[in-house]
This record gives structure tokens, C-alpha cells and sequence, in this order.
């Protein structure tokens, strides 16, 4: 077990619902800052004026990953005023598997202790040996779960069985670093589905582009507009109208994918587009190939496309590329377009 791993680990917290149906944040260790935690209890469930049970959501907010694992207190018990609690853990990293298996355990322990004080013990004995043993509310191993297989979690089939040839608009979006709003009433489609995006620019490995459980609320939206290109999932259908957000919107009910007009220019599609397209299609519609299998076939096809790229750059050690010589290869204006974005995206560009 790496010493590292058990360093992710920020703190755990605890949100209670009362039988008054008051839900308040009633213990943490070692601390949130004030402005974390009225996030925090706006993604519980508990909160909300309907309740509705979300078992394990998760997010981020500026960097700081949340996990929160909700529970329908059932007599008997020992938590006697209590109707509900959710257990919250925050962290450095996405791994949504390692904290939710977590989390289950410290919600066991509570349920049967009624004492914050076992969540402490619990996740001091992760955070200094990377174990929580018992034998009556199950055991955390932290070295069972692997940051690849949480990259590979999410279904890349299932994307492209949505929004077939469309899903290059996504691929598109993804490589040029543009940002992707995601719309569903329910927060667990919306996980489902946007931790999956990523993997489109697999080279990358970068989930920290991922903001799964977005509110249209002030200091959520300012924490958005600090990242370049994001993939963020909202909730509420007021997002629809909020085109300053995003350059792709993606209405998953509906299955439709939208490109906003200040986009279209930097996303237009030619035959490069349509033979990623075919690629991601075929590997996707193979009913041999699992999820892994497409995204190491889409990966494969998008080290091809970057390797021409850099092979166009100039030569040298610090090789960039410039409009000029992007130019005199008098490639189709789609393809050409796309290139010069990519480039930029890959920081390969000569300004």
C-alpha cells in the first residue's frame, strides 16, 4: 500500500435528519471550511424540501472531491431522534468505488454505535494503515481500488448506443478542451453517464475535468468558469437556457446533442471527424469488445491523429506548430480548423 494513497484523504463528516425534519451538519474530522459544507449539505439529499434518497452522490468543488453515502434509519436502533444521516467524505481523488465501499462501512458502524466517534476511529485506521477491519459491519481494503479501474467505470458503449455518429461531437468537445454541460432530472443518470466523457481523451487521464453534480448556485458556477473545459451535470432544466455555460449541451432524456453558435466555428465537422466517427461506431457496435476494448480503440486512433500532428510541427526540440505550416498542407477547411484547435489544446501551437 502506498503511503500516498491513504494522503488523499481529507476529512469525514456527518449530516443528520431529526425527526422535527431539521438536517443539519452535526460532526466532522479533522474539518471543512464553512463555504465546502453549505455545499456539501446542498448535494445531500436531505436537504432537499422532497426528499428524495440518493444513496451515494459524488462531485467536486474547486479540486476537493465529496462522496456522500445517504441512509433510511430502520428500527430497531440505537439513533433514536434520528430519520436519516449521510456520511461525507472528501478527498484529492477520484474514485468513486473506493469511497462509496468506504463510506457504507462508516454508515454500518454508525448505524450500530450511534457514536461519531467509531466514523473517527474508522477512517483514522484507513488513513494510518489503509485498513478498516470488522467483523460485523464488513472491511475496507484501500488498496483494493485502483484509480484506472474508477477511469474505466463508466460505460462507453452505453454513450455511443445513445447518440451513435453524435458522440464525435462529444470526442470533438473533449479534445479541443471545450466545455460540455450535461442536463437530467436524476442525479444518478448524470453520473452514470458524465464519468464515462473523459475516457473519450484517454491520453489525457484527466477526470479533474469532470464536475458531475453541478447547482446553479453563484460560487458553483464561478468555480466552473475557473476551468478551461469542463464536463458538468446539472439537474435543473433552467440550465437549458444558460448558454454562457457551456459550448456543448447534451439533454439526456431526450437523447439531443446541441452546439452553441459562439462554438460552431471551432467544432464545424469534415471527413477527418466522420472517420473518427465510423472508428469510435465500430469498435462501440462490437458485441465482442468490451468498454475498455473501445476506449483503448478510440485511444489508439487519437495517438494517430496526434502523432501527425506533432509531425507537422517544426523541428527542434521545442517543435510548435504555426497557422502557416498547418496551412501549407492544404488539408479541407473542417480538418484544418480542427487541427489548429487541437493543437492549442495539446499546447503544441507556435502564437
Amino acid at each position: 500500500m502506498a503511503v500516498s494513497e491513504t494522503q488523499l484523504m481529507l476529512s469525514v463528516g456527518l449530516i443528520e435528519k431529526d425527526v422535527n425534519a431539521d438536517t443539519l451538519w452535526v460532526w466532522c474530522y479533522p474539518s471543512v471550511s464553512t463555504e465546502l459544507r453549505d455545499v456539501l449539505l446542498r448535494k445531500c439529499c436531505l436537504t432537499l424540501d422532497r426528499l428524495v434518497l440518493h444513496t451515494f452522490v459524488f462531485g467536486q468543488y474547486y479540486r476537493t472531491w465529496y462522496y456522500i453515502n445517504t441512509v433510511d434509519v430502520q428500527e430497531p436502533t440505537v439513533l433514536k431522534k434520528v430519520t436519516h444521516f449521510s456520511v461525507v467524505i472528501t478527498a484529492k481523488d477520484f474514485n468513486p468505488e473506493k469511497y462509496a465501499a468506504f463510506s457504507r462501512v462508516l454508515c454500518r458502524m454508525y448505524i450500530k454505535h450511534g457514536s461519531p466517534v467509531k466514523i473517527m476511529e474508522g477512517y483514522i485506521s484507513v488513513l494510518t494503515k489503509g485498513v478498516c477491519q470488522s467483523d460485523e459491519n464488513g472491511s475496507f481494503l484501500i488498496r483494493d481500488y485502483d484509480v484506472r479501474k474508477a477511469y474505466l467505470a463508466g460505460s462507453m458503449k452505453d454513450v455511443v448506443s445513445q447518440f451513435g455518429m453524435e458522440t464525435i461531437i462529444l470526442y470533438t468537445a473533449l479534445m479541443l478542451k471545450k466545455r460540455i454541460v450535461i442536463y437530467h432530472p436524476r442525479v444518478e443518470a448524470l453520473l452514470e453517464f458524465s464519468r464515462a466523457l473523459p475516457a473519450l481523451a484517454w491520453h489525457r487521464k484527466d477526470w479533474s475535468i469532470l464536475h458531475p453534480y453541478v447547482h446553479l448556485d453563484d460560487r458553483e458556477l464561478e468555480n466552473l468558469r475557473s476551468c478551461t473545459g469542463y464536463v458538468a451535470g446539472f439537474v435543473d432544466p433552467e440550465v437549458t437556457n444558460r448558454s454562457d455555460l457551456f459550448d456543448v449541451f447534451v439533454n439526456l432524456p431526450d437523447s439531443e446533442i446541441t452546439i452553441s453558435q459562439h462554438a460552431k466555428e471551432a467544432m464545424v465537422m469534415g471527413k477527418l471527424h466522420k472517420e473518427i466517427g465510423h472508428c469510435i461506431i465500430q469498435a462501440a457496435e462490437d458485441t465482442d469488445r468490451t468498454d475498455i476494448q473501445v476506449i483503448k480503440d478510440i485511444s489508439v486512433k487519437t495517438k494517430e491523429i496526434l502523432s501527425n500532428l506533432v509531425s507537422l510541427a517544426e523541428e527542434g526540440p521545442d517543435a510548435k506548430l504555426t497557422l502557416e505550416k498547418l496551412k501549407q498542407h492544404r488539408f479541407p477547411p473542417a480538418t484544418e480548423t480542427f487541427l489548429f484547435h487541437l493543437a492549442a489544446a495539446e499546447q503544441l501551437l507556435k502564437i
